[in-house]
C-alpha cells in the first residue's frame, strides 16, 4: 500500500477500463507533441531563410494533405469520446444488485454505515467480487471522496445526494481521500478501504456489536415523530413509493413528473412544500431541524424498504399494498394534526 507508484494499483473491474482510455489519450496526445515539435524544428532549419534578399518561392498545400489533416484528427477525437463516453455510462450504473453503503463527510473525516449496522469512521470494509454502491451526501461543505486504487471519485454535497460505485477485485488495503479542497485539515480528511474475502468480510461484520440496522432504525424514527399518523389517512402512503415517478406540483403551481429518489424523498422531509404530490395538501411540517443527516439516511433506508409494497407504474398515493408501516399501525385520527396551508386539489 505505501510502495510508491507511478500509477496507483488496478483493483477494481472499472480501474482497466478507465486505464487504456488514459493510455490511450496519453499516447496520442505525446505522439502529436513529438510530431508537431519535430516539424516545426526541421521546417525551421530546412526552409530557413539562407540570404537576406531571399524570397521564398509560392506554394500551394495539395488538397489531399488538407483532408488527411481533418479528416484524421477528426477521427480520433470521435474515438475519444465513444471510448470515453462508454466508460464514463458504466461508472453511472450500479448493479441491481449493489450493496449500499452510506457514506457521511464533514470536516475533516469521513462516517460509514452499513446496511447491517456496523459503521465506522475514516475506514470502508469491503467484500471483494462484491459490486458497492456508496450513497455519499456531505454535512458541511464540498468534498470529494476519492479512491485512486478503484479509479473512481465524486463530489459529496451539502444538501444533496451523490453516488459512485465499484466492484473491487483484489484483497488489500487501499487508500482514501478527499479530493476537494475543504479547509485547514483538508490533507487530514484520509481514510483507508479494506478490502476482505466473503469469509473474513462476514467475520469482521460479527466480530464487533453493531448497532441498529439503518432499516430498523429508520423505523424507529418513523414511529418516534409520527409519520404513520398521516401517512396512508390524509397524507399518501409511502408504500411502493420508491424508485417510481410522482405526480407533483412544485412551489411555482405548475404540475410535473419526478422520479421518488433519495433526493426527492430527503427534500419532502426537509422542505415538504417543494413538492406536493397532486391531489394532497401539505399538513408536514419540516423536519430540518429535528433530523441529522444519519437520521435522514436511515429514513430513507426504511421507506426504501416498502419499495416492493405496491403495483408497478405512477404512484398516485394511493398503493395497493401495506401502508407506511407493516404493521402496528396506530388508529386513524379523526382531524388532521396540521392546518394545511397550501393545497393543490
Amino acid at each position: 500500500m505505501d510502495t510508491f507508484r507511478l500509477f496507483p494499483e488496478q483493483a477494481s473491474d472499472i480501474a482497466t477500463k478507465v486505464d487504456h482510455v488514459t493510455y490511450f489519450l496519453t499516447g496520442v496526445s505525446m505522439f502529436f507533441i513529438v510530431l508537431i515539435c519535430a516539424l516545426v524544428v526541421y521546417f525551421a532549419i530546412k526552409y530557413r531563410r539562407r540570404d537576406p534578399n531571399e524570397i521564398p518561392p509560392k506554394s500551394r498545400s495539395p488538397m489531399s494533405l488538407e483532408i488527411a489533416w481533418t479528416v484524421i484528427p477528426l477521427l480520433i477525437t470521435v474515438v475519444m469520446f465513444v471510448w470515453g463516453a462508454e466508460v464514463f455510462v458504466f461508472a453511472q450504473q450500479p448493479p441491481a444488485d449493489a450493496m449500499e453503503i452510506f457514506v457521511i463527510g464533514k470536516r475533516w473525516m469521513w462516517q460509514v454505515q452499513h446496511p447491517e449496522g456496523r459503521k465506522e469512521i475514516n475506514m470502508l470494509h469491503v467484500p471483494v467480487g462484491k459490486p458497492i454502491r456508496l450513497t455519499l451526501i456531505s454535512q458541511d461543505v464540498i468534498h470529494d471522496f476519492g479512491l485512486p486504487a478503484f479509479r473512481v471519485k465524486k463530489d459529496v454535497l451539502p444538501g444533496r445526494y451523490s453516488m459512485e460505485w465499484f466492484t473491487p477485485t483484489k484483497v488489500g488495503e487501499y487508500h482514501l481521500f478527499c479530493n476537494q479542497y475543504c479547509g485547514a485539515k483538508h490533507a487530514e480528511m484520509v481514510g483507508t478501504v479494506v478490502v476482505l474475502d466473503q469469509a473474513q468480510y462476514a467475520q469482521w461484520l460479527a466480530g464487533a456489536e453493531s448497532e441498529s440496522p439503518p432499516r430498523g432504525a429508520g423505523q424507529k424514527l418513523f414511529i418516534q415523530y409520527g409519520c404513520a399518523n398521516c401517512h396512508g389517512q390524509y397524507a399518501p402512503t409511502l408504500a411502493g413509493l420508491y424508485g417510481r415517478p410522482v405526480d407533483v406540483v412544485d412551489e411555482a403551481g405548475k404540475h410535473r413528473s419526478v422520479i421518488a429518489d433519495e433526493s426527492y424523498l430527503r427534500e419532502s422531509i426537509l422542505n415538504p412544500n417543494a413538492k406536493l404530490v397532486s391531489g394532497y395538501p401539505n399538513r408536514m411540517p419540516s423536519f430540518r431541524s429535528s433530523l441529522s443527516e444519519e437520521q435522514l439516511m436511515q429514513l430513507l433506508e426504511y421507506i426504501k424498504s416498502l419499495s416492493g409494497a405496491a403495483d408497478v407504474g405512477p404512484y398516485r398515493g394511493n398503493a395497493s399494498g401495506p401502508s407506511t408501516q407493516p404493521g402496528n399501525n396506530p388508529p386513524p385520527i379523526v382531524n388532521p394534526p396540521f392546518t394545511p396551508y397550501r393545497t393543490n386539489q
